[in-house]
Order: C-alpha cells, then sequence, then structure tokens
C-alpha cells in the first residue's frame, strides 16, 4: 500500500455485492416434521430458489464474475441485512438470518463458516417488504490472538 500525504495507508475499496430479496419465510414456516426428520418447507425450498435466481441474474449483468467470486473465497465475510417488514412486531429480527446466510453462501459456492461479521437491522415498508443484504469481503481479517489450530 502506498502511502498518503497525510501519512495514512491508502485502502482498496472494500469488496462488495449488494441484493435486494424478498423476506425469508420466518423461522416457524422454514422447517416441518415428517415422521421423525425434519425437513425443509416449499416456503423454505423456494426462497432458496429466489436467492439463487437473484445470483444468476447479477451473474448475467456481470455484477457478479469470477474476480468477485474469487476476493469472497480467499476473504473471511461480512453479512450485512436489512429487514423490511411489513409491521414492527409480528416479525423477529433473527429469523431470517440463517436460511439467509446459507442460501447466499451456498448459492455462490463458500463455506458460511467464512462470515465473522454479522449486522441485522428491522425497518419497517408495509407497502413493500423485501430483504436488503449487503456481503463484503474482509481480507485482512484477524481474530483476536493467532492459535495454531490442530487438525485430526
Amino acid at each position: 500500500m502506498q502511502e498518503q500525504p497525510t501519512g495514512r495507508k491508502e485502502q482498496n475499496p472494500p469488496v462488495i455485492l449488494r441484493l435486494t430479496l424478498p423476506l425469508p419465510p420466518s423461522i416457524n414456516e422454514q422447517y416441518a416434521t415428517v415422521g421423525r426428520h425434519r425437513v425443509s418447507t416449499p416456503q423454505a425450498r423456494r426462497f432458496k430458489q429466489q436467492v439463487r435466481a437473484r445470483l444468476q441474474e447479477l451473474e448475467r449483468q456481470g455484477i457478479l464474475h469470477d474476480g468477485l467470486r474469487e476476493q469472497f473465497h480467499q476473504s473471511y465475510l461480512a453479512l450485512f441485512l436489512d429487514f423490511y417488514f411489513t409491521t414492527p412486531h409480528k416479525r423477529d429480527l433473527d429469523g431470517g438470518l440463517k436460511i439467509t446466510q446459507d442460501a447466499l453462501c451456498e448459492g455462490l459456492g463458500l463455506n458460511d463458516n467464512r462470515v465473522v461479521d454479522i449486522h441485522l437491522v428491522k425497518r419497517i415498508d408495509p407497502l413493500h417488504p423485501h430483504l436488503n443484504v449487503e456481503l463484503e469481503a474482509i481480507p485482512d481479517w484477524q481474530f483476536d490472538k493467532e492459535y495454531i489450530i490442530l487438525t485430526d
């Protein structure tokens, strides 16, 4: 990085993917019990399909390209979710987190264990409920202490 006259290091612009999605189903609408098994509901499967379709649309537009995907694969990730609900008290803020994170990471071919920073915001838009998503690559993320991780 080059030094700027102020003495601050020049920062590369952040690598961010922004997209708007429909609201995910509530947590109670995501799973059903069939026999002894928990399975995804049709609403959950439809939401994941909508996420895949939106990512494919961004690929066709050239917004989501191989270079962006590569940066996401090489970095830790921050996820920013702004939920626009129809009312302020009907839904919990965190109920759509996991399905959104899973659908987004699956659609991008990422392991969701790369997400190290999550921000959730509850907003209201009674006429147009939706979800605004930002996925940001954090190439210089470091944990508080460096640990040697022993694997089996």
